[in-house]
């Protein structure tokens, strides 16, 4: 496993945002360059493979990767719903939506769907409390969630993957 040279050029423009000796700083940006590189998650393999080219240990990779939830650290479906678990949005119903989720699709949190279509993950904060409850898609917003909020999501995400096909 190892960057093409596209991706090595990408990891060369992170890096060099930082002063000469702090490329420990650029770990954030080319741990989400890995995982888009290769199929959506970091295996430790991958997580291997940055500690090298930052000259740094396994271990201070592994950390970051498995601290922040915006990193998979297992295969993911093609849609990964981050349902924000915290205060306002469980006030406000995040936990019958999780529960209506893992229904839907016949899954738990942490699971992917048999098709590899859908993951649902739980997350802290997301910093859209006035939204709640809500999650997140990639980089898109999914706010007020309800249940045929929900449906609707899932429909539109099938139909875009049978137009893709």
């Amino acid at each position: 496993m190892k960057f093409n040279e596209q991706q090595l050029t990408e990891f060369n423009r992170l890096v060099a945002r930082y002063p000469e000796g702090k490329q420990k700083s650029a770990l954030l940006p080319v741990l989400h360059l890995a995982q888009n590189s290769f199929g959506g998650w970091l295996s430790t393999e991958t997580m291997n493979y940055v500690a090298e080219l930052l000259n740094i240990t396994p271990i201070e990779v592994y950390e970051v990767a498995t601290f922040y939830s915006m990193y998979n650290l297992k295969p993911v479906g093609k849609h990964v719903f981050e349902v924000c678990q915290t205060g306002p949005c469980m006030i406000n119903g995040s936990d019958n939506i999780i529960n209506y989720i893992k229904e839907k699709l016949g899954i738990e949190v942490g699971e992917t769907t048999p098709d590899g279509m859908f993951t649902l993950k739980t997350v802290e904060c997301l910093g859209a409390c006035g939204y709640a409850p809500m999650m997140q898609m990639g980089k898109f917003y999914k706010e007020h969630l309800t249940k045929e909020k929900v449906d609707t999501i899932i429909e539109e995400c099938k139909q875009n993957a049978a137009l893709n096909n």
